[in-house]
């Protein structure tokens, strides 16, 4: 009887992956564009970087992959997926600043992908830059550099002047030469889906990085979700055919026959039988964004329909959008996909009364024509370029289903003491201003025996029978009330302003 040998696993060492973390304008893009001469913010509405790209470096024939993760608060789902496929974290510091509130976040992210850091102090060119101060309040919140005793390596640079990069470079090699980074390359190819979106003309479209294994053109893949039956391309981040990809490697890949979601992951099969196994059978269990809430009570409801260019913006946008105060509005969103804004939105929008919200993409010229042609169709759509004010607007749209709300607020009180004259409505009080101040003009409630009996208005006011425009709490008055209702010396005469007031989530 033959003996069957087991397949001896190959472990070989592989390129860091490095994640860039820090607050929005601490120059995370910057610092990228400054250590591959790859311009990033200059393309990007806002000078944000909107999308999870991919980049490699090499230096000394030592290769470094770097996963750039958003800036902007919205981004923290995402920031936290990069960090699930990285090695290192830079820790980025504007060093002519302070530490801020997304600096924070950047450090409970990466205590909990528990990986090492690198604190980078950037802007050193600024003659305000004072990195002693960064490195004490970063020590108040536990992060100790080892210049203060602890064992997080530090790194001056500017990525404005171009300096220091060489030395963040060295020590990220450092650091991760101290992690004995390998991967087995003799298994199924596996990774992490980290970009994906439609391509009208590629169809779907997935960045990916490889974790284990060699991924080859014409492998079969596949998600819990999406399966590609043939790998058709696979190229590097700058558009380059490759054969191969090995572990850390980022990559663009087609082949998938519908959109991956970002933060899947993939493995290779030998049949595309294997791969269908693996694909989710119950339809219920969710592709991005396609949860719908239920309605509770008598809460309004507002229906939106969200399309974005990459499933990471969209997934970045749905989370926020599921944070926002939902206790007197219900957001739900009823559609959630990557691509352009088609015919079949506008129909559930219309079945729906819902608003379309679009991010980064057109209106096809399908639905434009509808919307010329149907000048009846009421469907809202909206395109937006930067996500605050996407979020922004949609709050808007929330808070504008509110009912106004009447704000009552108590101006002052007035005890009557004597009653001089009166006909048909109108009367001339005589009493005390007990809380508050009176002016002519204002709306008063008439409150007998703690109830009240009517309601009326300062028509004038005087102070020993001269007119005044004003009076406080001390001071006895006389005032000509008009009213439905006769005083009567004793009653409380209190005065009230009333605001319309926006409805607020």
């Amino acid at each position: 009887m033959a003996v069957k040998q087991e397949t001896k696993i190959e472990l070989k060492k592989r390129p860091p992956v490095v994640v860039v973390l820090g607050h929005v304008d601490h120059g995370k893009s910057s610092l990228l564009e400054a250590i591959k001469d790859f311009r990033i913010t200059s393309k990007e509405s806002g000078g944000i970087t909107q999308h999870i790209g991919a980049y490699e470096v090499e230096l000394e024939n030592k290769r470094i992959t770097f996963i750039d993760t958003p800036g902007h608060e919205a981004f923290s789902a995402m920031r936290s997926r990069g960090t699930e496929v990285a090695d290192v974290a830079l820790l980025v510091v504007d060093a002519a600043q302070s530490v801020q509130p997304q600096t924070k976040e950047a450090i409970m992210a990466i205590k909990k992908a528990s990986i090492p850091m690198i604190v980078v102090l950037n802007k050193m060119d600024k003659p305000e830059a004072n990195p002693e101060k960064i490195k004490r309040e970063l020590s108040k919140i536990d992060i100790n550099v080892e210049s203060y005793g602890g064992e997080i390596p530090s790194v001056e640079v500017s990525a404005r002047e171009k300096t220091g990069i060489q030395e963040l470079l060295e020590m990220i090699l450092l650091v991760s030469d101290v992690q004995d980074l390998k991967a087995e390359t003799n298994v199924p190819a596996e990774g992490l889906v980290i970009e994906s979106y439609m391509d009208s003309l590629k169809g779907p479209v997935a960045t990916v990085i490889i974790k284990r294994g060699i991924l080859r053109k014409k492998d079969i893949i596949a998600t819990d979700l999406a399966i590609a039956p043939r790998v058709k391309s696979v190229e590097n981040f700058q558009g380059k055919p490759l054969e191969e990809a090995y572990p850390s490697q980022p990559v663009i890949i087609l082949g998938f026959e519908k959109v991956p979601a970002v933060g899947e992951r993939f493995k290779s099969y030998k049949s595309v039988e294997d791969a269908q196994k693996n694909l989710r059978k119950e339809e219920q269990k969710r592709e991005i964004g396609s949860t719908v809430l239920e309605v509770e009570g008598d809460k309004k409801v507002l229906n939106i329909i969200l399309k974005g260019d990459v499933f990471g913006s969209l997934e970045a946008i749905e989370s926020v959008l599921k944070n926002l105060p939902q206790e007197k509005v219900i957001l739900r969103i009823l559609k959630c996909e990557a691509g352009d804004i088609n015919e079949s939105d506008v129909k559930l929008a219309e079945m729906s009364k819902a608003e379309i919200i679009g991010f980064r993409v057109k209106i096809s010229p399908t639905v434009v024509q509808l919307m010329k042609k149907d000048t009846e169709r009421k469907v809202r759509i909206k395109t937006f370029d930067i996500i605050y004010e996407l979020i922004q607007n949609v709050r808007s749209s929330m808070e504008k289903s509110l009912d106004v709300e009447i704000v009552r607020k108590e101006l002052g009180r007035i005890k009557a003491m004597v009653i001089f004259w009166g006909e048909k409505n109108r009367q001339i009080v005589g009493g005390k201003i007990t809380d508050g101040e009176m002016k002519k003009g204002f709306k008063l409630d008439v409150v007998r025996e703690s109830a009240k009996v009517g309601s009326g208005k300062i028509i004038n006011l005087q102070r020993d029978k001269k007119d005044v425009d004003r009076l406080t709490r001390g001071d006895e008055c006389g005032i000509l009330f008009e009213g439905n209702i006769k005083v009567e010396k004793g009653d409380l005469l209190i005065a009230y302003s009333e605001e319309r007031v926006k409805g607020e989530l």
